[in-house]
Parts: structure tokens; C-alpha cells; sequence
């Protein structure tokens, strides 16, 4: 067996675990891969399982050349973390015709900065429990997709509603419930309205847009275990239905955090809410 389909059996085994633990009223797996997701949320959801299977402790992965490019060395002996990378390969065609250049997937490696010595990284910019201007690009990021964004003294309960076009919040929510709760009905937005939404149940919508909210408060160091632990405990569903709403959450949560983790001027326009 070569290393790619090696890789997709590694997959489809920690999905099967996955949705074993989950129908088992188990979460701790799903809130690990989650927080692999907010740290690698540029990876397709199937690598991010692959990373999360074989170093799940990884922190930052580069190829052996990216490492030596930033100035560190891959030590002698570490075992590469197997991914699955796209290449483009020429396939035979008529003769007198060029040949034509389709889209294949191969097994490459990766390493993990703990795998390296050499020069100091940047350290990451901490929050400290606080979403400060990261807050302001999601709101900018909200009313770019056309959604109107409105705050409400009282919305009957609910903290966030989100009706297609409009999102709810209610007035008073502390800013960590604010920028989590506005993540949440974004990826309502983003998920479930509009003309290619895929709605599902109840439950796999919350989820998917639960899950999408702890990725995102996970990766800017907000801490959203507790409520996010409520729907994704009561999640059940078989590997197949998991592996399509993890892909969904990987897909959304990627796009919000490239707006939000994204350096903008912050005065460059009037922020109301």
C-alpha cells in the first residue's frame, strides 16, 4: 500500500473513532481536532486529521525545505508527519496534441517545529482572552457578504439569531461573548441561507456552526470549550455524515479567520456597532 492511500486510511479510521466517541457521549476528540483545526486552518480537513492522528501535539508543520528556508534544520532521524499534497502531472494525449495537465494527489511530508533546531520564530501575538481588533474585522468581514449586523436589547432568549441576510445580537453581551455568539451566526449565514445552502437537521447545523465559532475562538485565544462542549456532545451522526460537516466547519472557519487574523488599517473606515 503507498503512503497516499496509507493516508486515507488514516482518515477514514479517526473518523470512525471519531464518530464512535461521539455517538458514545464522548467530545474530547472532536474539541482536539477543533483546536488542530484553529492552528492549521489552511490545511484541507483531511490533512488537519492527518496531522491530528500522527503528532497531535504539532504546533506549527512546514516541508523539510520550508524549515531550512526560515532558518531551521530538521533534526536527523525525525519521522516526516504524512500528508496528502496536490500536484500537477501530464497525462499522455492524441498524437500531435500537447498534452494535457491534470490534478493528482501524492503523499509528502511534513515536520513539526518541535522536529527542528536553528533560529527563533516570531512568537505569535497572544490576545489574552480579549478578541480587541480582531472583533472589528469580523464585523467588517460581515457587512462585506452583504449581511446587516444589528444589536437588540432582547432577542427572547437567544443570545444570536441569524435570518438570512441579517444577523441579531443582544445588547450587553461581554466582547468574548460578542466576537464567539457573532462567529456562530456568521457561520449560520455562511452555512445554512442562500441558494447553495445545505440546511441538514437541527442538530448538524448547530453543530457546524458551533464548531466553526470554538475553531475561530480557539485560533485568537478566546476560550469557547464549555458551550461548545454542549452541542458537540450531543452530536451523533455516522463517519461518512461527520467526515461532510467537518470539512464544512474547516472550509467556513478557514474563511473568517483569513479575515480576521489578517492585518487591516483599523481606521480605515467607521465602525458603528
Amino acid at each position: 500500500m503507498n503512503k497516499a492511500r496509507e493516508a486515507r486510511k488514516t482518515i477514514d479510521q479517526a473518523l470512525e473513532r471519531l464518530s464512535d466517541e461521539l455517538n458514545n457521549g464522548k467530545s474530547d476528540t472532536m474539541q482536539a481536532f477543533l483546536a488542530m483545526l484553529a492552528k492549521f486552518h489552511r490545511y484541507s480537513f483531511g490533512n488537519i486529521m492527518l496531522i491530528h492522528s500522527q503528532r497531535p501535539d504539532s504546533t506549527r508543520v512546514a516541508g523539510y525545505r520550508a524549515w531550512q528556508k526560515l532558518g531551521r534544520q530538521v533534526r536527523k532521524g525525525e519521522k516526516g508527519i504524512t500528508i496528502i499534497a496536490p500536484m500537477m502531472v501530464k497525462r499522455d494525449s492524441e498524437p500531435g496534441m500537447d498534452s494535457e495537465k491534470v490534478l493528482r494527489f501524492s503523499a509528502a511530508s511534513v515536520f513539526d517545529l518541535s522536529q527542528t533546531d536553528g533560529d527563533e520564530l516570531p512568537a505569535p501575538t497572544a490576545i489574552n482572552g480579549t478578541p480587541g481588533n480582531h472583533a472589528r474585522r469580523l464585523r467588517r468581514f460581515v457587512r462585506s457578504l452583504g449581511i446587516e449586523l444589528r444589536v437588540e436589547r432582547t432577542l427572547g432568549g437567544p443570545l444570536g439569531i441569524s435570518t438570512g441576510g441579517s444577523i441579531l445580537l443582544k445588547r450587553g453581551l461581554s466582547d468574548a461573548q460578542y466576537f464567539a455568539v457573532l462567529v456562530h451566526e456568521l457561520a449560520h449565514e455562511m452555512l445554512h441561507h442562500g441558494e447553495n445552502a445545505q440546511r441538514g437537521d437541527k442538530a448538524t447545523r448547530e453543530l457546524e456552526a458551533e464548531a466553526t465559532a470554538h475553531a475561530v475562538c480557539t485560533a485568537i485565544g478566546l476560550d469557547s470549550a464549555t458551550a461548545s462542549s454542549d452541542y458537540i456532545h450531543s452530536y451523533g451522526g455516522d463517519a461518512e455524515l461527520l467526515a461532510t460537516v467537518l470539512e464544512r466547519v474547516q472550509k467556513t472557519a478557514a474563511c473568517i479567520l483569513d479575515a480576521v487574523l489578517i492585518p487591516v488599517d483599523e481606521h480605515a473606515e467607521a465602525d458603528a456597532a
